[in-house]
């Protein structure tokens, strides 16, 4: 017994690494821009009289993130004058985006959305492609913080860079909604666009945080970038500008591709993609309507802030932290498996609350139980694909696998307005079809469990 305990202590105390508190810093820049383009925008919409089914093709614009693999090869060669030497390629390419994000909100602060719908989507894309970039140099430098030998290490990290992304994106979402609150109150009549100018002041704050997490630089991985060039431009038998660009295009999209089929095999290497594309679906429809539930339901701004915000946001970092410790001990294919199961119940709860009307009670159980479902599955996610990448294409292969699985949560989510519509706002229905669509990731992730070449499964 004493054995057991002294190996959780260990476990627990791998959370004690400065490194982890530069990956929280890192998980909550990329975690914030998703409350200006999700719930904000969302609720912002919904408040000038727009459609649900509107809102929920808004949502279009979380498709960059399913293809930002497509210019990973640029953020891992490309470097950005003056800021690259001052402040490492890494951070200075997270830098770039976070003012692009910074001057899209001062834009969104001088539109009307009923007479602009047009230029303010627009603008939100900026920002989701902005997002999307980041997310791309985000990811490689919170991987490069941890030595590829260090499988607790990872683990760890994965958790709290989803307790940062959480603390960005629930914490960013009080500020928000509060902040738009307190303006609205104040009789200010454009509060969401003033609301939008207080947030730029937190993506500042976070640049300059940024400037205490440590960067490296790999001279293995550009080598090995180089010497894959170098293999393409021998076998192409000349060189020259055309043969050159070939390499480059070949060596870095096409061999971050070819390394994880020549790893997994073609049968597990697609039951992975399968997986990865299926297994947030359905948390995905229920998270791009809930603020429209809540709202619809009769909850108010502060109420959706107190409960799916800020207690939302205490849950899912304890439950991260306890889900790492999890994927450490039980490895992240079981944890998968339970937090699959986990996500099906949840959704009922929501189904529950939608048939009984508005419940502060049932509210407050439905988004803990939501929190610690998500702390679960998207710890175990992360650490699954922060194992699976090369370290030669570790920006490419993370940006490709997580790519594919925000395709499955972005794309099919945003008929999840248009669902609900075709329901006749029958809110307890769409949340058991919800539930129904966690089962098929279940399936391929069964059929990989003891194939998928990760360590512990």
């Amino acid at each position: 017994m004493s054995e057991i305990k002294q190996s959780w202590v260990d476990s627990l105390l791998v959370y004690r690494d400065i490194r982890m508190l530069r990956i929280l810093l890192l998980g909550a820049i990329s975690g914030f821009p998703w409350v200006l383009i999700a719930s904000s925008l969302s609720l912002w919409l919904k408040e000038e009289g727009l459609s649900r089914s509107t809102i929920g093709w808004a949502g279009l614009i979380f498709g960059v993130y399913a293809f930002n693999y497509l210019w990973a090869p640029i953020i891992d060669r490309v470097q950005i004058p003056l800021l690259t030497k001052k402040l490492g390629h890494r951070r200075g390419w997270i830098v770039l985006m976070q003012l692009i994000i910074l001057s899209s909100l001062i834009v969104w602060s001088f539109i009307n959305p009923t007479q602009n719908l047009a230029l303010l989507i627009s603008v939100g894309l900026v920002i989701a492609i902005a997002s999307a970039t980041q997310d791309i140099t985000v990811d490689a430098l919170r991987i490069e913080q941890i030595n590829s030998n260090e499988g607790k290490s990872m683990a760890a990290g994965a958790a709290m860079a989803v307790v940062g992304w959480w603390t960005g994106y629930k914490l960013g979402g009080v500020v928000a909604l509060f902040t738009a609150e307190f303006f609205e109150k104040m009789g200010v009549v454009d509060y969401w666009q003033a609301t939008f100018l207080v947030l730029g002041i937190l993506i500042i704050l976070m640049n300059i945080g940024l400037m205490f997490v440590h960067e490296t630089i790999d001279f293995n991985r550009v080598n090995n970038q180089k010497a894959t060039d170098q293999i393409i431009r021998d076998k192409l038998g000349s060189n020259n500008i055309i043969t050159n660009f070939v390499a480059y295009i070949t060596g870095t999209i096409g061999g971050p591709i070819i390394s994880f089929f020549k790893k997994n095999g073609l049968a597990i290497a697609l039951g992975i993609l399968g997986f990865v594309f299926l297994f947030k679906i359905g948390e995905a429809f229920l998270g791009r309507m809930s603020i429209v539930f809540y709202k619809e339901i009769g909850f108010s701004k502060g109420q959706i802030a107190i409960y799916s915000k800020g207690l939302g946001w205490i849950t899912t970092v304890i439950f991260t932290l306890l889900g790492g410790i999890m994927a450490m001990r039980a490895g992240t294919i079981k944890t998968m498996f339970f937090a699959g199961g986990l996500m099906a119940l949840t959704n009922l709860i929501f189904a529950a609350l939608a048939w009984t009307g508005k419940s502060e009670l049932l509210f407050a159980i439905a988004v803990i139980a939501d929190d610690i479902t998500a702390a679960f599955a998207t710890v175990a996610f992360v650490a699954f694909i922060s194992l699976l990448v090369d370290r030669t294409y570790t920006a490419t292969q993370y940006a490709l696998l997580a790519s594919i699985g925000t395709a499955g949560r972005t794309t099919l989510a945003s008929s999840s307005g248009a669902l609900v519509d075709w329901l006749n706002g029958d809110w307890g229905t769409f949340f058991v079809i919800t539930t129904v669509m966690v089962i098929p990731s279940l399936i391929c992730l069964w059929f990989i469990r003891n194939k998928v070449k990760i360590g512990a499964k």
